[in-house]
Parts: structure tokens; C-alpha cells; sequence
């Protein structure tokens, strides 16, 4: 599942994200959501989150429900 809507997203959950330094080569970084970061229902390149180890990024894929 991809990380473009903000319902299918919560504190807790494993997700993969896309780092602001690597959006130009796609690497994506493992964790577990802490804080929600877009406040809109929607973002067309993913709903930014703040990791529990303090990385920010955009949501790629939800590995976990």
C-alpha cells in the first residue's frame, strides 16, 4: 500500500520513507511512524512523518497495518 493518504497512516505502524536527501535516487529508509506531519487528507508524493528515531520523510509504502 502506498503512503499518499493520511487515514491509512498512524503512530506505530512500519512504513518505508523516502528521505529529503534521497528523493533523487529513491533509497528508502525502514521505521515505525511517531508524529503525522501533513495535516492535508492527501499528498500526491506521500504523507510526511516524523520516524521514532527523529527521521523525516515521505510515506512509500505501509508495511504494516
Amino acid at each position: 500500500m502506498d503512503g499518499r493518504k493520511r487515514a491509512d497512516i498512524a503512530p506505530g505502524i512500519e512504513v518505508n520513507i523516502v528521505l529529503k536527501e534521497d528523493q533523487r535516487t529513491g533509497k528508502l529508509t525502514n521505521g515505525f511512524v511517531k508524529d503525522i506531519l501533513t495535516n492535508s487528507a492527501t499528498h500526491p508524493h506521500g504523507i510526511k512523518v516524523r520516524l521514532e528515531d527523529g527521521l523525516v520523510g515521505r510515506v512509500k509504502e505501509i508495511l504494516s497495518k
